[in-house]
């Protein structure tokens, strides 16, 4: 009898947690579906979802800042009776109004990697510290060119030029590190060191890294540094330099640390990244989604910040001194976490 109870209670309560699952929906909208990074964050949302017996339906921009396909994911989401929205978005200020939206119909609307503008606009973000990764890259180049770094003509690959926030954090945080003045922090472009040869934008893919830095060249070809937003964009700003020979005398530096970009580095492609963990961005934030569904239980912000920070970890083969790193090795093993 009291095995059959035992077991009669198991299938309740399975029963009970189903029923439950299987009222949850959850909606991931990333910029594009073929960036290696949001094709990590996708896995992460789909094995998180799967665990947790929720329905998840993917969204995705067919480049990086085609916004107006974000909005009708957002729409979508809201007239499907999702619980929740994971977005990283193109344009961080205007996709607010849709978000707003989202939040008056119930959902859970939390921001992956990209924070929006302005930040509370969505109810949580989990993401690295961009900034923070911005300015790893910069301390790093700075430290490599030593007194050179006085006298560098710096390239600047940004993402759009809507400047979403992940761009502008990333961008702003390279001039700090490597110790150039900034203008206003919210927006790139606007600095007057002449040590900066200009900026152009590659939506993040290596095609418009390669144009981008084709660009730059064309305005000065003695260019030996080049920040990069992420890391496709910094391997088409290599085969632009290696069409001129260049490859060779060129600092490139870059966002992501995934495996494909760690493998970079130990190509000689580029010098350093910042390593962020898409993967646990999207389960971190399918948790989240089903706490909210559950028990409307918010999640909290990182203590001191006003986001949910997670990590990131410079990875190079030349450490410097004063910026703490990790090998390509120790990168490979982590990406994309």
């Amino acid at each position: 009898m009291k095995t059959l109870l035992a077991g009669t209670a198991i299938a309740l309560a399975t029963m009970t947690s189903g029923a439950f699952a299987a009222d949850i929906s959850a909606c991931l909208i990333t910029k594009t579906d073929t960036n290696p990074f949001f094709v990590k964050m996708k896995e992460g949302a789909e094995a998180k979802a799967a665990e947790l017996g929720i329905e998840l339906k993917s969204f995705a921009g067919k480049v990086d800042g085609d916004h107006e396909t974000q909005v009708a994911a957002v729409e979508t989401c809201i007239a499907d009776g999702a619980k929740g929205i994971l977005i990283t978005a193109s344009d961080t200020s205007s996709i607010t109004t849709s978000v707003q939206q989202a939040r008056n119909a119930g959902l859970l609307v939390i921001a992956l990697d990209t924070p929006l503008d302005p930040i509370d606009a969505a109810d949580a973000t989990f993401a690295t510290d961009n900034f923070l990764a911005g300015e790893l890259i910069g301390k790093w180049a700075a430290a490599k060119l030593g007194d050179d770094a006085a006298n560098a003509k710096i390239a600047m690959l940004d993402l759009a030029v809507s400047q979403p926030t992940v761009g502008v954090l990333r961008d702003q945080g390279f001039l700090q590190g490597f110790g150039i003045d900034l203008g206003d922090p919210k927006k790139w472009g606007d600095e007057d060191d002449p040590r900066i040869v200009g900026n152009d934008v590659t939506q993040g893919n290596e095609e418009g890294g390669r144009k981008a830095m084709e660009n730059l060249l064309a305005s000065d070809p003695e260019i030996n540094v080049v920040y990069t937003i992420n890391e496709p964009a910094a391997a088409g700003a290599y085969e632009a330099l290696k069409s001129i020979g260049r490859e060779n005398d060129v600092l490139i530096v870059s966002v992501d640390g995934g495996c494909p970009g760690v493998q970079n580095i130990a190509d000689g492609v580029i010098g350093a990244t910042s390593q962020q963990y898409p993967l646990l961005m999207a389960s971190k934030g399918i948790e989240a989604i089903a706490a909210w569904a559950k028990d409307g239980t918010k999640p909290q912000n990182t203590e001191g910040k006003d986001f949910f920070d997670t990590g990131v970890t410079l990875i190079t083969d030349q450490p410097v001194d004063g910026v703490p790193s990790k090998s390509v090795a120790e990168g490979m093993d982590l990406c994309w976490g």
